[in-house]
């Protein structure tokens, strides 16, 4: 697929599927693996690409038009956000006045536009059902009976551990996978190494070997982004939970804590924490968050 200028850092999803050499290869396959078809290297592909729109600094979304279609691709490495459908819809509605002649939604006859389908590939550690479907109409304030507008949100759990079905038909997929798998582990044991030792391992055991032996600097810089990317979005919600702890702490105090409810949930996590248990056990036994009980 064609280069272009970035003024944002790439995920390694984003390269291998939508701007590497072999990238067309590579969306082809997982894209005959989501349809049941057989498309090849002779098919049309065209790469859409907008900047800014799903995260205002970083990259992890790859849009195609192909067949028909719109093919639009999220990766997740954290929790899937519940507002994907909204997200999908701005980012939809950019693409149609990108890709449309602008007069031909006053033609009179029927003007076709390609279908879009929309896809979270979750990749994360938390505990994640293998098929979620997300809808615009979920976030409705009112639910009608017949949404006068809807847009669907595919998830799919690509973890390796959980046996997607798409990734024993898809093999560029399932090596990315067993990639990420990797790096998470080294990481762990050598923060410092982590992702060298992890795309050493992966070469050796030919998983994504030529795209590794060919890209690994590349690669190493774009792992140290979507690191540094995702600890800066974990150091600002931790500080919106801490404001929105500290505010809270602060109501109550003004209103007296009448029940005295909240202050005594405070002190049953308190002499748990004495006993050794753990943040996260306190959190389900007393129902308050992580974040105050930190606090």
């Amino acid at each position: 697929m064609a280069k272009h200028n970035r003024r944002y850092k790439d995920s390694v999803f984003v390269d291998f599927f939508g701007e590497d050499k072999n990238a067309k290869a590579n969306f082809l396959a997982l894209y005959n693996a989501l349809h049941g078809t057989e498309l090849d290297a002779s098919t049309n592909l065209e790469p859409l690409r907008l900047e800014q729109v799903m995260y205002m600094a970083f990259r992890n979304d790859v849009a195609c038009l192909i067949d028909g279609k719109i093919i639009l691709l999220i990766e997740h490495q954290s929790t899937v956000n519940e507002n994907m459908p909204l997200r999908f819809l701005q980012y939809a509605a950019r693409l149609y006045e990108r890709i449309e002649n602008p007069r031909d939604r006053y033609l009179r006859r029927l003007k076709k536009i390609p279908t879009p389908e929309f896809y979270v590939f979750y990749n994360g550690e938390d505990d994640y059902l293998e098929n979620v479907t997300l809808r615009l109409s979920d976030a409705f304030m009112t639910i009608p009976e017949r949404p006068a507008l809807e847009l669907v949100v595919s998830v799919m759990n690509i973890n390796y551990t959980k046996g997607s079905k798409i990734l024993h038909t898809c093999k560029p997929l399932k090596e990315y996978t067993l990639f990420i798998d990797a790096v998470r582990r080294h990481t762990k044991l050598d923060p410092e190494n982590g992702f060298q030792n992890a795309i050493k391992e992966c070469i050796q055991n030919d998983i994504l070997r030529e795209y590794l032996q060919r890209k690994s600097r590349e690669v190493m810089n774009m792992l140290t982004a979507e690191y540094d990317y995702d600890v800066d979005i974990a150091v600002q919600r931790e500080e919106e939970r801490e404001i929105a702890l500290q505010e809270g702490i602060a109501q109550g105090k003004l209103e007296g804590f009448s029940d005295g409810s909240y202050q005594a949930k405070l002190e049953t996590a308190k002499n748990l924490l004495g006993m050794g248990l753990s943040i996260k056990n306190i959190a389900q036994a007393t129902g308050l968050s992580e974040a105050e009980i930190k606090s």
